[in-house]
């Protein structure tokens, strides 16, 4: 792997360095083109905005795939292995967002710093958080663990369906530990503005998943035939392997990050209250969303084994949705945070809009395509017919929702990149809970609607949240943010 990948964050690198001839890297995209760049000049955001945002939506796409293919391969074993993962993902999920409070905040000061060329300080952040995120995974992995059945039956797992899958919720518990320290590393890469490290190592993660998986899965090449186990190893596996290389990468001193084992040892409380202090609302946002999302699953589970699973593989064909809006994010965040950080307001507004405007347009023919071929895909996963047909229902509802999914996610990352993390908590406190929650209750069970009521809820809360987070961008008071 070349040591100078080129992006955002390479330019600080390079000002210490005499070049005598010009470099690849001298013709892409610099730290000083990102924050200084013409507000006016469309042509020059735009291609900005391509060169950040690109590596991550190729990144989260080949994610997704894998991720679809993974499904895939667990659905052909069964309904009751895709409501294993199923209802194991939501708790896993909810003890992921507890470290949301370092990433977030670590993204957000390393963009300012990396903008305002203070790249000693970003590294004081990375440290921390790393530090951090050591500590807490040891807490979060062994009580995922000791009660990896009290969880799933805390989701409406029935004793059989515990049975089946209490090994694979076991190691899928324990694979946190490394999947937390791998995203938190990733996260401060991005906010240097390096997409393309985490692309490689994400890849490769989401690759060996399918690789390992599928001889384990179904006892191939003379393997024992696992079944959702094997998948479960197959995670674990390759989150260790992503973790071992960008903890590689961070401490190789070759990037505009780095590292130190001194860094790790010296305990800078400023800066630690810094990070808790910007991520601990997105770490709210998140424990609400996914509490919320607890009650959703429920709901949805009540419905039994055949709704459960069309639900569950409907979620996971979402994820294919969620990659580009999570994509255009991250550079949202990135750009913004590197703009406010060069003391260039106007610029950073500007980065904003232009980012959600090209995601709408991605979003938007994502959302046809569900719409007009939601038996077909849903086809890829499973041959049972009746799941089939209820997951259409929900691509089809979800289809029509995809411009304000794309904005909520979009112009919420460039709140969170300013340093606004208040706001997108309270606008998913309304939303999921006020909508979501809320409505799939009085849907399913009063007015019987089934699973449509489902996926109708679901979209009521993407629409009000998209509606208040484009209100809270439009006011521009995150411009004045503090970090």
């Amino acid at each position: 792997m070349h040591p100078k990948n080129g992006n955002v964050g390479d330019f600080m690198k390079a000002q210490s360095q005499d070049k005598e001839q010009p470099s690849e890297e001298d013709e892409r995209m610099t730290a000083s083109e990102a924050a200084l760049a013409d507000p006016n000049d469309r042509k020059a955001i735009r291609k900005i905005i391509l060169q950040l945002a690109g590596p991550s939506l190729v990144e989260m796409l080949l994610i997704n795939f894998m991720q679809m293919l993974s499904m895939i391969l667990v659905g052909r074993v069964g309904p009751e292995a895709v409501a294993t993962v199923g209802l194991t993902s939501q708790p896993y999920l909810l003890l992921l967002a507890v470290f949301m409070t370092m990433n977030v905040g670590t993204t957000v000061i390393v963009a300012r710093a990396v903008g305002a060329g203070k790249i000693m300080e970003a590294n004081r952040a990375a440290s921390q958080a790393f530090a951090l995120n050591i500590v807490l995974s040891v807490v979060v992995v062994a009580l995922g663990y000791v009660f990896a059945a009290d969880l799933l039956r805390l989701m409406g797992a029935g004793e059989d369906v515990v049975a089946h899958g209490l090994r694979y919720a076991e190691i899928i518990f324990l694979s946190i530990g490394f999947n937390t320290i791998s995203m938190a590393l990733t996260a401060i890469l991005r906010g240097a503005g390096d997409t393309r490290t985490p692309m490689k190592i994400n890849v490769l993660s989401n690759v060996l998943i399918v690789v390992i998986g599928f001889p384990l899965i179904y006892g191939v090449f003379g393997l024992p035939e696992l079944g959702v186990t094997g998948a479960a190893i197959a995670t674990i596996i390759s989150q260790l392997v992503s973790m071992v290389w960008v903890v590689a990468v961070m401490f190789s001193g070759k990037y505009t990050i780095r590292l130190t084992a001194r860094g790790l040892l010296q305990v800078d409380r400023e800066m630690i209250g810094r990070i808790l202090k910007i991520g601990l609302p997105t770490a709210i946002e998140q424990i609400v969303m996914r509490l919320g999302m607890l009650v959703f699953v429920k709901v949805a589970a009540s419905l039994g084994t055949v709704a459960l699973a069309a639900t569950q593989i409907a979620f996971n064909i979402f994820g294919l949705t969620f990659m580009p809006g999570m994509a255009f994010s991250i550079a949202a965040s990135t750009l913004v945070g590197q703009a406010l950080g060069a003391n260039k307001p106007d610029l950073a507004e500007k980065y904003g809009w232009q980012v959600r405007k090209i995601g709408m347009v991605v979003a938007g023919g994502m959302g046809v395509v569900f719409i007009a071929f939601a038996p077909y895909i849903m086809m890829m996963y499973t041959p049972d017919p009746a799941v089939i047909a209820q997951g259409a229902v929900g691509l089809r509802i979800m289809g029509f929702i995809q411009v304000s999914q794309a904005t909520q996610f979009i112009l919420g990352g460039a709140l969170r990149g300013a340093g606004d993390t208040r706001y997108p908590l309270y606008s998913t406190l309304v939303g999921v809970w006020g909508f979501r929650v809320a409505l799939s209750l009085l849907f399913v069970y009063a007015l019987k609607w089934g699973i449509a009521g489902i996926w109708a809820a679901a979209a009521a809360d993407q629409f009000v949240r998209s509606v208040l987070i484009h209100a809270r961008y439009k006011r521009g008071v995150w411009k004045t943010a503090r970090v």
